[in-house]
């Protein structure tokens, strides 16, 4: 039962959206999130990301993300990390720009069972956004600070209390605030959401592939733009 109104609430993640969006567009995602234990309390984690433009136009961000974990217990860890974001972008008149971001991020997560096979993960997330001038003639760099919280369940197809290879469903929810000189971002505290739900399949407990639909929700100053995303993802461990 708990798995059902897991469902029904990230499927209401999924469509809220669409009610307050003005703008629409249509992206693709690639995504490798790997994580690795070193020893019983220390491992490291890393995901890079590739993700177009609207009508897939052109390659607009490209994500780097590593961190060093520690592992309190199996269901309990801490990450401290640093990301690096490429923004590219056109004008108007068709002329090519580039931002980069360099991010400090902290994080906890919390791993729990629902039944006897259902993981969800909870995880929190304060990063320090420090954001390059976005062309050379302009001087607009800033520094921000946003929270994160993202749940995300994965769902076998079949009920498997060690559930070490078929296919599953996952869907996932991640909030955005912002927390610090949000006049710097959009104005509000507000920042964006993201919705996903995707269907995948586990080769074994190191490695899972999966494809799905993202639907992610930004909030601009005085408007806001749904981003209808095809998102493809791998995870490995180790």
């Amino acid at each position: 039962m708990r798995s059902k109104h897991l469902i029904l609430l990230m499927l209401m993640c999924l469509g809220s959206s669409r009610l307050f969006a003005q703008n629409s567009q249509f992206t693709t995602w690639g995504a490798w999130f790997h994580t690795q234990k070193l020893s019983e309390h220390w491992g490291y984690a890393f995901d890079g990301q590739l993700r177009s433009a609207d009508k897939v136009d052109y390659l607009r961000n490209i994500l780097l993300r590593p961190s060093v974990a520690y592992y309190f217990n199996k269901n309990q860890f801490a990450n401290v990390g640093y990301a690096y974001v490429t923004t590219y972008g056109r004008t108007v008149d068709g002329d090519k720009t580039f931002r980069p971001e360099s991010r400090t991020w902290q994080q906890f997560t919390q791993v729990n069972k629902i039944g006897a096979s259902t993981q969800v993960s909870h995880r929190f997330r304060l990063e320090q956004r420090y954001l390059g001038d976005s062309a050379d003639d302009r001087d607009d760099s800033y520094f921000a600070q946003r929270f994160r919280y993202f749940i995300r369940a994965v769902i076998p197809t079949r009920r498997d209390t060690n559930f070490s290879r078929g296919t599953f469903i996952a869907l996932q929810n991640e909030l955005f605030l912002n927390v610090q000189n949000k006049d710097k971002v959009n104005t509000h505290f507000f920042d964006q959401n993201r919705a996903y739900v995707a269907f995948g399949y586990r080769f074994s407990k190191k490695f899972d592939i999966e494809a799905g639909y993202l639907n992610q929700y930004t909030k601009a100053v005085s408007s806001g733009t749904v981003n209808n995303v095809v998102q493809l993802a791998l995870y490995t461990r180790l």
